[in-house]
């Protein structure tokens, strides 16, 4: 799924296409794409040196996308320098994807509950605005999805900032982290695919619901369409385990618990 959520979030007015942040975002996403097919395999080590030259671009952007795939969970920091991909459980992702959507939950029900503050909520559709935009191609090219990973990534920052509370707040930087869990951190996706917009579709119309329970002060159904935004990407986990022939991640997933 990205930025670093550990990291206080910018406001949705900001510029996707800013040069040195989309940059970066496409870097990551090549470099996500290459773990995810194999072509860096489980405990590969990578340095910018070597990215480098592999896809010819500085180093700036480079590190930027190693840090927040470290962030994200697909890579480890080795102690000489450098990162290696990670391996997971299937039970680590799972796992994983189903606490966000627990933590979430909680955190849009106290959204709710309490309150949300205006600016915030119209923080929070903007961005879906501009996924709205994106998704009303028929196919998201590499930019397009590019884009749809920063505003996805900005709303779900701003989802943790509705519930004003810092504990929930720095929980949700915390599962960022974990593998496969941040909430663009996508299994099986492929940016030029239909399959991949129809999933984005069910995305954003959740992320709706979700926006208007918390303008509604319905705290129960926010949580609930949380939790069930969060089966979407367990959905989307077993069904890239099920497709023998794409399993794009799999390889890093070990069969045993």
């Amino acid at each position: 799924m990205v930025s670093n959520l550990a990291t206080v979030a910018p406001a949705c007015s900001g510029d996707p296409h800013e040069e040195g942040g989309s940059q970066a975002v496409k870097v990551q996403l090549k470099l996500r794409e290459m773990i995810l097919a194999g072509e860096l395999k489980a405990g590969a080590r990578m340095t910018e040196l070597a990215m480098v030259e592999k896809l010819g671009v500085s180093r700036t952007p480079i590190r930027a996308a190693l840090i927040r795939l470290e962030q994200e969970g697909l890579l480890l920091q080795m102690r000489g320098g450098g990162f290696s991909v990670r391996q997971f459980s299937q039970a680590d992702v799972a796992d994983a994807i189903e606490l966000r959507g627990t933590v979430e939950g909680l955190a849009t029900r106290l959204a709710a509950e309490r309150g949300a503050p205006s600016a915030p909520l119209a923080q929070a559709n903007q961005c879906l605005d501009e996924i709205d935009l994106l998704l009303r191609q028929s196919v998201l090219d590499e930019e397009a999805f590019s884009s749809y990973v920063r505003w996805n990534a900005q709303f779900h920052t701003v989802l943790g900032q509705l519930s004003g509370s810092p504990v929930l707040q720095r929980e949700l930087e915390r599962l960022g982290s974990l593998p496969f869990a941040s909430p663009s951190g996508f299994v099986g996706v492929q940016a030029d695919s239909p399959q991949a917009r129809d999933m984005l579709i069910v995305a954003q119309d959740q992320h709706r619901q979700v926006i208007e329970a918390i303008t509604q002060r319905e705290g129960s159904r926010a949580e609930s369409v949380m939790r069930e935004h969060s089966r979407l990407a367990q959905r989307n986990l077993r069904e890239a385990v099920r497709q023998t022939p794409l399993l794009p991640g799999v390889h890093l997933i070990s069969p045993g618990v």
